[in-house]
């Protein structure tokens, strides 16, 4: 994926974030290469309504649900007013299984920074 499309992926969930829009963001972005905070680098797959992340042999997969947990606390702070990308000081204040693989991807879709 080019750094234009992820900038109009970006683009378009500032300006409209919902959940099924995140979700087909994490879609488009899949197989892409990312690094965790520690700089440890990942490639993820989506089948149906789960993330598979190469990092580990035998990792256990990220859910939707957990996407939709962070996506709810993110669109509850919009709703009170904060603009993207809001302040998310590391993965571990996502509060959810595989945010330290989440955090990485929301960082660079630009709706989260660590400062």
């Amino acid at each position: 994926m080019t750094e234009d499309s992820e900038k109009n992926i970006s683009e378009e969930l500032r300006k409209d974030f919902t959940m099924d829009k995140l979700w087909n963001a994490l879609c488009r972005m899949q197989e892409e290469r990312f690094y965790t905070v520690r700089g440890l680098e990942f490639h993820y797959k989506i089948r149906g309504n789960e993330i598979f992340v190469d990092r580990k042999v035998n990792s256990k997969s990220i859910t939707r649900s957990s996407v939709e947990m962070v996506f709810r606390k993110l669109r509850d702070r919009r709703m009170d007013g904060e603009e993207f990308p809001l302040l998310v000081k590391g993965p571990k204040k996502l509060g959810v299984f595989g945010a330290s693989y989440i955090y990485p991807v929301l960082k660079r879709l630009e709706l989260i920074s660590p400062e």
